[in-house]
C-alpha cells in the first residue's frame, strides 16, 4: 500500500498559508479523477504539437504537469483551495494571471508560492532556497496589476486561493522555461537518471524522490579546479565545503530529514544504497569555489525488496514496524 506521506503528497493533505510567513493545516478531499502527475496521451500530445493550447477548468484541489490555460470559477464559496504545478527537472514554471475577478476586500485571496508546501513542510527548504520564506509568496491582492507574472526558482510551484462569491474566479496560463543548471528538483517519477551541476555557485541543491528507492551514484566530482582534484580529509566530511549527502524521511523538507550518508571524495565508479523511506533526497552542498557534479540513477523499491533487509540499507529507520 502507498505510504501515508505519498498519499498526502499526491492526493489528500495540503498546507495552505494564511498570510506571509504564517501557515496552517488543512485536510482536503481526493484531488480528482486525473493521476497526480498528469501524463499526456498520444492523442493529446499530437493535438498540442499542432500548436493548440491545452485548456481546462481548474479544480479546488489540483495537480498539473502540463503547460496550458486553466480557469477556476467558483460554483459555491471555496475557502481552502490549492493547485500544485510540476515540470521536468530542467524546467522552470511561469504562472501568468490572464483574468482575475476576486474580492480582495471581502477576504478572497490568490497567492503563488515558489515551491511546494505540504503538511507544514516546504520544498525547497529554507536552507536551500535563494529567497527568505516571506519573499517566496506573491499575493495578487497586494500586487494587483503591478506583477501579473511569477516564475519559479525550481521545477515546482503552487497557487492557493480563497473565493467567497459564486461566479468569481480567475484564469492563469502556465508556461515552462529551460533551466540550464537545475538545482532543487522534485522527481515526477519513481525512476530516472540525473546529473546535477553546480558551477562556481555558493548554494545547496536537493533532488527529492517521493518513493522508497535504490539510488546509484556513478560519478562524483567535488572541488575540481583547473582540472585537478583538491585533497580531501581521510575521514568524514567535517569541515569540507563541498559534499553530497543522502537524506531520508517521511516529510517534504530536506532540512528535517535524517542524514544517511555523506560523500566528500570524488570518484568514478558506482556507489549504491537502498533507502526505504517515503522520501529520499540527494543534496549537494557547494562552497562556490569549484565546479561540482554528481550523476545518479534511481528506481523504486518494491515491497519484496523492502522486506528483504540487506547490508547498506536503512529500512529499519524508515519502517521500524516491518
Amino acid at each position: 500500500m502507498p505510504s501515508a506521506f505519498q498519499l498526502q503528497c499526491h492526493l489528500v493533505l495540503i498546507l495552505l498559508a494564511a498570510s506571509k510567513g504564517e501557515t496552517r493545516y488543512l485536510e482536503v478531499r481526493d484531488a480528482g479523477e486525473d493521476e497526480p502527475f498528469l501524463l499526456l496521451s498520444e492523442d493529446l500530445k499530437r493535438e498540442l504539437s499542432a500548436g493548440q493550447i491545452y485548456r481546462r477548468s481548474l479544480r479546488c484541489i489540483d495537480m498539473l504537469s502540463i503547460e496550458g490555460q486553466f480557469t477556476f470559477t467558483a460554483e459555491q464559496p471555496q475557502l481552502h483551495c490549492a493547485a500544485f504545478f510540476i515540470s521536468e527537472p530542467e524546467e522552470l514554471i511561469t504562472i501568468d494571471y490572464d483574468f482575475v475577478n476576486i474580492d480582495c476586500n471581502g477576504g478572497d485571496f490568490l497567492k503563488v508560492f515558489d515551491g511546494w508546501i505540504l503538511k507544514g513542510e516546504k520544498f525547497p527548504s529554507s536552507l536551500d532556497h535563494p529567497l527568505p520564506t516571506s519573499q517566496r509568496y506573491t499575493d495578487f491582492c497586494e500586487s494587483g496589476n503591478i506583477q501579473r507574472s511569477t516564475r519559479s526558482s525550481q521545477n515546482v510551484a503552487m497557487i492557493f486561493f480563497r473565493i467567497h462569491q459564486a461566479g468569481n474566479g480567475f484564469t492563469i496560463t502556465v508556461k515552462k522555461n529551460t533551466n540550464l543548471f537545475p538545482c532543487n528538483v522534485i522527481s515526477q517519477t519513481p525512476s530516472g537518471r540525473f546529473t546535477m551541476v553546480i558551477p562556481h555557485q555558493h548554494r545547496n541543491c536537493s533532488f527529492s524522490i517521493i518513493y522508497p528507492v535504490v539510488i546509484k551514484i556513478s560519478d562524483l566530482i567535488l572541488g575540481q579546479l583547473n582540472g585537478l582534484f583538491l585533497k580531501k580529509p581521510s575521514v568524514g566530511c567535517a569541515g569540507v565545503g563541498d559534499f553530497v549527502e543522502l537524506l531520508g524521511g517521511t516529510g517534504l523538507d530536506p532540512s528535517k530529514m535524517f542524514p544517511l550518508a555523506d560523500l566528500c571524495h570524488s570518484f568514478h565508479g558506482s556507489a549504491q544504497m537502498k533507502i526505504g523511506c517515503d522520501n529520499t533526497v540527494l543534496r549537494m552542498v557547494s562552497s562556490g569555489k569549484h565546479v561540482n557534479r554528481v550523476t545518479f540513477e534511481y528506481y523504486q523499491l518494491d515491497l519484496q525488496e523492502i522486506e528483504n533487509r540487506k547490508e547498506n540499507s536503512i529500512e529499519e529507520f524508515c519502517f521500524p514496524g516491518i
